[in-house]
């Protein structure tokens, strides 16, 4: 049995993620797979991705991935990086596609009408970059991060969940968005942990040893 499946469905820097694991977790067996048995038989999901939702969701069912994505979300330690996070929720203003509907709310677009900072500096979209994470509620996947540690972002859209006690972690630009949601076996985050030196691999460490209580 895999400890880790990262799912593949043609989208995402998956030799990032792969490598991110491996490092932290040098002892247990990770695999990148496109093949929706692995994923059920795996300990633990991890499902990455960049790109257009569009796109994304296509790709997860012309592979076949779809239901044993969202049989992971439901049934095991399940960790969404960007696109990961975004699928999980019900609609997407990207292409104005459905998601997974396994988290209620929906994904959109930074509005470029409010993309000004109090001193007049305007922001570009994709938020790109390194920016602090405010967490919001304590969880597993925090421990051992400062609670105001920078990650790294590349996205132009961001979740709008419907369930307000479900935010894991906050960001700005230039006002605040949920970039972290936690429930039950889910954390899924907007920022790239791979990418995010040692705050991202100490999140991707915690992950590798999290059994969530559901």
């Amino acid at each position: 049995m895999i400890d880790i499946a990262i799912v593949d469905y043609g989208m995402g820097n998956l030799r990032s993620v792969h490598k991110a694991l491996e490092h932290v977790a040098p002892t247990l067996s990770i695999a990148v797979t496109s093949d929706p048995n692995v994923v059920r038989k795996a300990k633990r999901v991890v499902v990455p991705g960049q790109g257009a939702m569009r796109n994304c969701i296509q790709e997860l069912e012309t592979r076949g991935m779809r239901e044993a994505v969202i049989e992971a979300a439901t049934h095991k330690p399940y960790l969404g990086i960007c696109l990961g996070l975004q699928m999980l929720f019900k609609e997407s203003e990207e292409g104005n596609v459905q998601g997974l509907n396994i988290l209620p709310g929906k994904v959109v677009r930074f509005p470029a009408a409010v993309m000004i900072t109090p001193d007049g500096q305007k922001l570009k979209v994709p938020h790109m970059g390194w920016n602090q994470v405010y967490q919001a509620i304590k969880h597993p996947l925090w421990e051992g991060i400062p609670e105001d540690a920078r990650f790294y972002f590349v996205h132009s859209y961001y979740v709008k969940t419907l369930v307000e006690t479900s935010i894991a972690a906050q960001s700005q630009y230039p006002f605040s968005f949920a970039c972290a949601i936690a429930q039950d076996n889910i954390f899924a985050v907007q920022f790239h942990p791979e990418k995010s030196q040692s705050a991202g691999l100490t999140l991707l460490s915690n992950f590798t040893k999290w059994t969530p209580n559901f």
